[in-house]
């Protein structure tokens, strides 16, 4: 049985509600899926609960189908009900221990630590499952997120056994230099959201791990 921790590899996508209608959601996300996402994040600030739950199982069903791991934003109680592989967390979420008591032990627990090693460090000692680091390029998402670089990257890799994800104005054309300094995952929203054809944009970042990613 492949371990979860073998899992997180590849291109990691997330959900943006500025970038996908709620009426093509399913469609949008199964294309990136399609295009070889291998890690699917489903992020909305939005108050509507119902909502946010509709899509979230949707996107949860679509991940066991094309055998991708499903993550939650921020929201520890929302992954519980849908049944998503894990949550993502932040410095003002929840505390990766919490999340791993309330989702239990086989749940996946990532971790934002922006550009500070030391917040990567306390979070594997919590359990953490991985870790992501930036923005190390300009975001149209993020605008104001603080800077990280591909040194940080290379000391995180030399100290840390586990997944490493890079994260923040990332695209097919910037994205090696991120896998050549040890980045495990490429979290991507507008590179792939924002393009007209999602699945031939997901697709663009296959090479880049053809030669680690097991069938």
């Amino acid at each position: 049985m492949m371990h979860k921790r073998d899992a997180l590899r590849g291109l990691y996508v997330i959900t943006d509600t500025a970038l996908i209608p709620d009426d093509r959601f399913v469609e949008r996300v199964e294309a990136a899926l399609r295009g070889g996402a291998r890690i699917v994040q489903y992020r909305d600030k939005r108050g509507d609960i119902p909502l946010r739950e509709q899509l979230a199982g949707e996107l949860v069903r679509l991940c066991r189908t094309y055998g991708a791991v499903s993550i939650i934003n921020d929201d520890v109680e929302l992954a519980a009900r849908v049944g998503a592989d894990g949550v993502h967390v932040g410095k003002e979420d929840a505390a990766p221990g919490h999340a791993r008591n309330r989702l239990g032990q086989g749940a996946i627990i990532g971790v934002s630590c922006y550009n500070r090693l030391e917040l990567a460090l306390d979070a594997a000692s919590e359990g953490a499952d991985y870790v992501a680091f930036g923005s190390f390029f300009p975001s149209r998402v993020k605008p104001e997120a603080v800077s990280a670089s591909l040194d940080l990257l290379r000391k995180a890799r030399k100290k840390l056994s586990l997944p490493l994800c890079a994260i923040g104005g990332i695209t097919a054309d910037n994205a090696a230099w991120l896998v050549e300094a040890g980045a495990d995952m490429l979290a991507v929203i507008s590179d792939v959201f924002a393009a007209v054809d999602v699945e031939a944009a997901a697709r663009r970042y296959a090479p880049l791990f053809n030669s680690s990613l097991r069938a």
